[in-house]
């Protein structure tokens, strides 16, 4: 893997294992990455997560072009690579099959402010993307608008994206994601749940630019 890291390669590894484990991927489905240099290191096409092993990850450049593997890359690399051509500021993304996200998904909803935790995602919602082929370019160019400048977003008849500055990172959004998503659902089960306004998710936007940052206090 030339000069990637193995501390990286360890960390993506983890995270595709734990896609069973935790059931918010199964089988073979997602995918996950990590910008590195002016590429990015993403899982490979349908190899089973529980026998990954590091020289099995693919090194790309943000063309698509295999720069180091012996594998397939995931058939979703294009919006990954689009995803870290338009945004400098996402250094990995997790890309799952998430129960509750899916089911939103497939019914082509995005997740409102029913919730402040819904800020987590540097927005006022997590929007759906429209929906195209998967490995297409057309989905790249969805999934690029639906995130616009926020972490995470859904993808219609398909999944969830989430993204941060490392893999455990975007991983815990997924997972934030995912429970929101199912919380959501139980709402709509009710009737429409009472959104927040867009003054007070702004305040809580401001929150969560320090959220999860912890000190000492002596």
């Amino acid at each position: 893997m030339g000069m990637i890291s193995t501390e990286l390669c360890e960390a993506i590894i983890d995270v595709a294992k734990d896609f069973n484990a935790s059931g918010i991927s199964v089988g073979k489905s997602g995918n996950i990455s990590a910008r590195h240099d002016n590429g990015f290191v993403i899982t490979p096409s349908g190899l089973a997560y529980s026998e990954l092993k590091p020289l099995d990850l693919i090194y790309c450049d943000l063309e698509g072009k295999v720069l180091s593997g012996e594998w397939q890359p995931s058939t979703e690399w294009p919006f990954h690579a689009a995803i870290y051509k338009t945004r400098n500021d996402i250094h990995a993304i997790v890309h799952t099959h998430s129960t509750y996200a899916t089911a939103l998904a497939c019914r082509r909803q995005s997740i409102p402010a029913f919730h402040y935790m819904v800020a987590i995602a540097g927005g006022n919602s997590i929007d759906c993307a429209d929906y195209a082929t998967f490995g297409t370019d057309t989905l790249s160019e969805n999934v690029v608008n639906a995130l616009a400048d926020k972490r995470a977003c859904l993808m219609a008849n398909h999944g969830q994206i989430a993204t941060g500055d490392n893999v455990d990172d975007a991983y815990a959004l997924a997972h934030e994601v995912e429970s929101l998503a199912r919380q959501y659902s139980i709402c709509l089960q009710t009737g429409e749940p009472v959104l927040l306004d867009d003054v007070e998710m702004q305040v809580n936007l401001e929150k969560f630019k320090t959220y999860g940052k912890q000190h000492r206090l002596k």
